[in-house]
């Protein structure tokens, strides 16, 4: 077992309701994988350093979690065919 950081960000356009079912999504994948969730931080909506695709603020999440080491190429897949994504970054943490 490793442990992992995750940050998304998810469109603007999205209600809270929204977000709070994408983000149990996202808890979902990683505890039905067999990881364990440290740590949820929900950052808010803030503006992007960039616009991308022409959109300029996010909603961002931070995912702390331990997990084995197929588990991130499935979350990975998921934020990759999820509606609402913008950007996905999964790293595994140094000790």
């Amino acid at each position: 077992m490793r442990k992992y950081e995750t940050i998304f960000i998810l469109h603007p356009s999205l209600d809270e309701e929204a977000v709070k079912s994408i983000q149990d999504k996202f808890k979902g994948v990683i505890e039905n994988g067999g990881g364990v969730i440290d740590n949820v931080d929900f950052w808010g909506r803030r503006k992007l350093a960039y616009e991308i695709s022409k959109v300029s603020e996010g909603y961002y999440t931070l995912i702390n979690f331990t997990a084995n080491t197929e588990l991130p190429k499935e979350l990975d897949r998921v934020f990759g065919i999820t509606d609402g994504v913008i950007r996905h970054i999964i790293v595994k943490e140094e000790k």
